[in-house]
């Protein structure tokens, strides 16, 4: 599925204001009720599921921009909506930054998958170029940011359709603090597949052998239960994405709790994507 396919150039909308984040959800709903994919589903049931979204934890997530979405039964495709606000719209972000920028996502209820590869699909055309950001900021019409960021994204398609060679990733985690961050950034990198597999260190088994039961206390604690995320990366992405995991777990050369291990592939076959 290409983002041209779901951003509807109707739902596009410059100069945006809203004095409230309940004001802003509102506006949001009444604009993506232009689409016609919309025209069975009420801009106030909308408004509602938008609202209930941004209670489990703020869409706005930092540095001036927000990804409010919402999974609604009934609904067959997806809708991308994209706004800009030169002034800025409170969204109560994580950087308690004003929001210039917004991507509304709504689709199917079930769709989770495809829900998450657009989520991370505009994440990486954003973030593969400044120019991205500030061309569609500088657009003074609907259809020129419509237009400015598909082109953006056909660019970045294009440029990461080539056949990649990969590698098998292992990321052993003793920290379970870790792990939602880890997965965050992965979406954030393309990795929408990733197998988690509960695992434990020697410790658990030591701690049974008499000779060791006395001052290994692994047994009463879950310091030595881990969780081993096994999942597929481009070789050409793995520097980005090792860096990116240590800024999670601090300098693992200096640190204990967690480790990462990679290794070539001679053949793979199918997919971890999440169904």
């Amino acid at each position: 599925m290409e983002l041209i396919e779901i951003v509807d150039r109707k739902c596009c909308a410059v100069n945006f204001r809203a004095s409230t984040k309940d004001d802003a959800l509102k506006k949001i709903s009444e604009l993506a009720s232009r689409s016609p994919l919309m025209e069975k589903i009420d801009s106030e049931y909308l408004f509602k599921l938008l609202k209930e979204r941004e209670t489990q934890g703020s869409t706005g997530f930092g540095d001036g921009i927000a990804m409010p979405h919402a999974r609604i039964e009934g609904m067959e495709k997806f809708l991308v909506c994209i706004i800009t606000s030169s002034k800025g719209v409170e969204f109560d972000s994580l950087d308690n930054k004003k929001v210039k920028l917004i991507f509304v996502i709504l689709g199917p209820a079930e769709s989770v998958h495809d829900h998450l590869k657009i989520l991370a699909t505009i994440s990486r055309t954003l973030g593969s170029s400044p120019a991205v950001r500030n061309e569609m900021m500088k657009s003074l019409t609907n259809t020129s940011l419509y237009e400015a960021f598909i082109r953006h994204s056909r660019a970045h398609t294009e440029s990461s359709a080539k056949t990649k060679k990969m590698k098998l990733l292992y990321v052993v985690l003793y920290i379970e603090d870790f792990l939602y961050d880890i997965l965050e950034f992965f979406i954030e990198m393309g990795i929408d597949g990733t197998t988690i597999i509960e695992s434990s260190g020697m410790g658990e088994y030591i701690s049974n052998v008499p000779m060791f039961a006395e001052f290994i206390g692994f047994m009463k604690e879950n310091k030595n239960r881990s969780k081993t995320l096994m999942t597929l990366v481009p070789e050409d992405k793995l520097d980005d994405i090792i860096e990116g995991i240590e800024e999670i777990t601090g300098d693992l050369d200096k640190k204990q709790g967690a480790m990462i291990i990679v290794t070539d592939i001679s053949y793979f076959k199918g997919t971890m994507k999440m169904m």
